[in-house]
């Protein structure tokens, strides 16, 4: 594949030395927050397309891409080979041996997609569905795509260029969902869904490729690239563990119910996984930021701690929020018949406190440097959610939600612990950092609860989110911000507004906002 490229960014700065430079904790924090956005625009297409393809597609048809989606959830996984958090973390890193992850990678890709044709008559006969055999032969085209754009992406992330990934991964979203709307309107049903991450991939990987002014050349096998490997499977093993974990649930769901029954489960959880995989994205600046921070242990856990804390802060309450709501929510972005996906909402969307937390160690064990770690807790941790999800799977979709919420709160705790071990970050810490959130999070979910179920039960909608979501946020603030002190977030996002404000609202800023939460 050849690009023409207009970059006029050097190549040399996408393989300089990966080290902390002046005014590195801004760039991060200005990364992160770029990251934020441009997920959240990506979870607005998300959400749009999602309300549009509901009233045009049935539960059904729904269930059948989610059949397909959770058997291959391990194929990018294992395409990837975790060599793009190796080249992002490496301290130094050559254009030979990016040049034969490249090749590897794509050889894994083309692989995949073979083996994968060659079971497509195996995957439908486990479903007891005739449709994903043909499913299967297409899908098998998304994954030759994502092949050839890892390592641009990896090169980008490791430049710290996060503004022109996200703006890719926008642009190729909103033409992937435009695309399944139309055909969804034109009557191909499932093909629709099918097709959408198809077509998304396909502009991610143009795009990459012109942002990025690297050309792969011929491989070279060193010993760079067997570092890295040996990095990467490490990575690559945790991340098949946790993709099992993850995914079992819609496997287990789709075998023994159905694909109807799958078809509401999915798009609940795709109402979850939306607000989640915006803090989720946030991996890949805090594994850049830290990894350059990991010969000063002190600013590297001040970073963390400040990092973890904020992010707790503001994606808690909004899960909160999510799950008291739920009902509602799903009623009135996906119409009345989807109304049993608004009950799984709310206990799906109660795992959230834990798991935005529990999503974090990676940036840990990554930064210092320890994927046999990491990969050590992948297999504890999927055999938790594999158990949760086989205790709950008698009592049908429900019982699955569940269990899988509690599991979450069993392991979030330990899971960063664990990570931190290297950084002298101990359970007290955690505890420390996110305790606050946490407990103010529970509380308001109560308050919400209480609240729908015994007092505004009979009261419009129209009223009723408004009221709930007023009720958990303020109870949340009370707690955190009244009982515990907690400001520091407040200030990291104050400090952010006020470095992305354009210059003429400055002053209005600072004797508004500023004044009460900058320290003296």
């Amino acid at each position: 594949m050849v690009a023409r490229n207009t970059d006029t960014t050097p190549l040399s700065l996408y393989f300089a030395d990966n080290a902390a430079k002046e005014g590195h904790g801004r760039q991060s924090l200005h990364s992160g927050a770029i990251t934020i956005f441009g997920r959240g625009a990506n979870v607005v297409i998300q959400i749009a397309s999602t309300i549009v393809l509901a009233r045009l597609l049935m539960p059904e048809d729904f269930g059948v891409f989610a059949m397909m989606g959770a058997l291959t959830s391990l194929t990018p996984v294992l395409m990837d080979l975790g060599t793009r958090d190796a080249a992002v973390q490496k301290s130094r890193i050559t254009r030979d041996e990016i040049n034969t992850l490249f090749w590897l990678t794509l050889g894994i890709g083309v692989s995949l997609a073979l083996a994968t044709a060659l079971c497509s008559s195996v995957i439908a006969s486990f479903y007891h569905d005739h449709r994903l055999e043909n499913v299967a032969l297409v899908w098998t085209l998304s994954f030759i795509f994502s092949a050839l754009s890892l390592q641009h992406t990896a090169l980008l992330r490791r430049a710290m260029m996060f503004n022109k990934v996200n703006m890719i991964e926008v642009g190729a979203n909103l033409f992937g969902a435009t695309g399944a709307i139309v055909l969804a309107f034109t009557g191909f049903g499932y093909w629709a869904l099918v097709l959408r991450p198809i077509l998304a991939a396909f502009v991610y990987t143009v795009g990459v490729w012109l942002s990025c002014p690297w050309i792969p050349g011929l491989p070279r096998m060193s010993a760079g690239v067997k570092e890295m490997l040996t990095f990467g499977t490490h990575v690559t093993i945790f991340a098949v563990t946790d993709a099992i974990g993850r995914s079992i649930d819609r496997i287990a769901l789709g075998h023994t119910r159905g694909a109807e029954e799958l078809g509401y489960y999915q798009n609940a959880s795709a109402l979850y996984d939306s607000p989640l995989g915006i803090f989720n994205s946030l991996h890949t600046v805090a594994v850049a930021s830290l990894s350059k921070l990991k010969n000063n242990l002190d600013e590297l856990r001040r970073t963390w701690s400040i990092a973890l804390s904020s992010l707790a802060f503001f994606a808690m309450p909004m899960f909160v929020i999510l799950a008291v709501t739920g009902p509602e929510v799903v009623v009135l972005l996906l119409g009345e018949r989807w109304s049993h996906a608004g009950t799984i909402l709310s206990v799906v969307a109660l795992r959230g406190p834990a798991q935005v937390v529990e999503r974090t160690h990676g940036w840990l064990h990554i930064a210092a440097g320890r994927p046999d770690r990491w990969m050590h807790w992948g297999f504890i941790s999927s055999l938790v959610q594999v158990s949760a999800v086989f205790c709950g799977l008698p009592f049908g979709v429900m019982g699955v939600a569940t269990a899988y919420t509690v599991c979450m709160y069993v392991l979030f705790v330990p899971a960063i612990a664990y990570s931190g071990r290297p950084f002298a970050i101990d359970v007290s810490r955690v505890i420390k950092v996110v305790g606050p959130q946490l407990v103010g999070a529970l509380v308001a979910a109560i308050i919400g609860f209480l609240l729908r179920d015994a007092y505004l039960t009979d009261v419009s909608v129209l009223v009723r989110v408004p009221s709930l979501i007023f009720a958990c946020g303020v109870s949340y603030l009370l707690v955190t911000v009244g009982m515990f002190r907690l400001v520091k977030p407040l200030e990291v996002a104050s400090s952010l507004v006020l470095d992305l404000l354009p210059a003429r609202f400055l002053p209005l800023f600072h004797v508004g906002f500023m004044r009460i939460w900058r320290k003296p």
